[in-house]
């Protein structure tokens, strides 16, 4: 999850400085399938707590990126902490 969220936020930030105007011009860039470009500038949407568990190295085990491109992501903070802690159960 790390390795993909700094890239995230990157992306973003290319994005919020009008380097590039979109997702589809970041995979260009970078030689990727725009769909997984977008997919993982999601991970900006993230909870800030999720996101420390992230950094921290103490989100669920089962939480992984893989998921995370599969599944839609809430973007209620409130719907996505029930969505994490459904990974322990």
């Amino acid at each position: 999850m790390l390795v993909a969220l700094a890239p995230a936020f990157y992306r973003q930030q290319l994005l919020d400085d009008g380097v590039v105007a979109s997702g589809t011009d970041i995979a260009q860039r970078e030689g990727l399938h725009h769909s997984t470009v977008n997919e993982l500038l999601r991970l900006i949407l993230l909870e800030p707590a999720i996101i420390q568990a992230i950094l921290a190295g103490q989100q669920p085990r089962c939480m992984s990126l893989i998921w995370f491109q599969g599944n839609p992501l809430p973007l209620d903070w409130i719907a996505q902490r029930r969505v994490i802690e459904g990974f322990d159960a």
